[in-house]
């Protein structure tokens, strides 16, 4: 056998075992997940590709729940931080203590709750900018630093930050630059009337579902890879490029309502994201190579946290939802790929 038809070869077998990770995944959280399908294909898609998520919702929507049960189905440490107003930086990344041993006394690391696989930042728009960046420096950069020392964090590293969309008092809206590490912005809604006599009978009757490892995380630290090598025709990339540059006003060729409604666009990591997210989709759907359909399918939760609307929008009510559906149906589809 060629060398060409064994690389081949194990390619496929990388991507049968992703997917069955997936459904793996897929069948034990709906154990104890009513509804959110959506919401969990879009976490998976970050894990798979190595991004982060803002998940944004009211309380009481599972968001942590989807977290914690993720990380035993797939056998990770998973960290929780609660962000308040008087957290301090290195009560996320660590700090160096004092420590006195028989050679006399030393500098000794000792690492906060981001050193693990699965960290939930919970309402992080409730701590000062100082600590936000601490945490999204470690997002970006994947190392931490104290004192002279880089520690690096381990992978699969997946950042899920919450924020409540109600009560916005005292709290710190994370600037734009930041905003943009995150791969996806998540809304999770309301469950149907279905679903949530579901939830309300589950969650008050005796006993917990068991869940089963599926996979383990040298496993889902390799699944970056297998994403990253699905193939995408140059049309299809020019796709993803022209939404995001649709969406900035002042542009030659934004649709006449950029200009109207929107203060700033999304800048060239939205293409970055749209190309990883629809990758990852292409093998959720069982595809061999990415579509503009599967871009279009993570268009919104990669843009929605990247288009500053202006006053004109607000006055008129228009949101960055309504914006992005707009892009989608005027931005037209490569003839080659539509």
């Amino acid at each position: 056998m060629s060398e060409e038809a064994t690389t081949s070869r194990e390619a496929a077998r990388s991507v049968e075992r992703l997917v069955e990770i997936r459904e793996g995944i897929v069948e034990q959280l709906n154990r104890v997940v009513i509804g959110q399908r959506e919401v969990v294909d879009q976490v998976l898609m970050a894990l798979f590709t190595g991004g982060h998520c803002l998940i944004i919702g009211v309380p009481g929507l599972a968001k942590t729940l989807i977290v914690r049960s993720l990380a035993r189905i797939l056998d990770l440490e998973f960290r929780r931080i609660q962000f308040t107003p008087d957290l301090m930086p290195s009560d996320i990344t660590g700090t160096e203590l004092i420590q006195e041993d028989q050679s006399g006394r030393r500098l000794q690391f000792v690492p906060g709750p981001v050193f693990g696989n699965l960290v939930l930042a919970d309402e992080i728009n409730r701590a000062p900018p100082k600590t936000q960046a601490a945490l999204l420096q470690a997002m970006q950069e994947l190392t931490v630093t104290a004192g002279s020392d880089t520690h690096q964090l381990e992978h699969p590293f997946l950042v899920l930050a919450t924020q409540n969309p109600i009560e916005q008092e005292g709290t710190y809206s994370l600037p734009e630059a930041q905003l943009d590490r995150f791969m996806f912005n998540i809304q999770i809604g309301y469950p149907d009337e279905d679903e949530e006599v579901r939830v309300i009978s589950q969650t008050t009757s005796t006993g917990s579902p068991d869940l089963d490892k599926v996979a383990n995380a040298a496993e889902i630290a390799s699944m970056a890879q297998v994403v990253r090598a699905v193939p995408v025709a140059e049309p299809v990339v020019r796709y993803a490029a022209r939404l995001a540059r649709a969406s900035r006003a002042g542009v030659d060729g934004a649709p006449e309502f950029v200009s109207r409604w929107v203060k700033w666009g999304a800048g060239p990591r939205a293409g970055q994201y749209l190309i990883l997210g629809a990758k990852a989709a292409a093998l959720f759907r069982g595809g061999a190579h990415v579509t503009c359909a599967d871009i279009e399918q993570v268009a919104p939760a990669v843009l929605r946290h990247r288009i500053l609307t202006n006053f004109h929008a607000e006055a008129e009510g228009v949101s960055v939802d309504d914006i992005i559906g707009r892009l989608l149906q005027e931005v037209a589809r490569p003839a080659a790929a539509a």
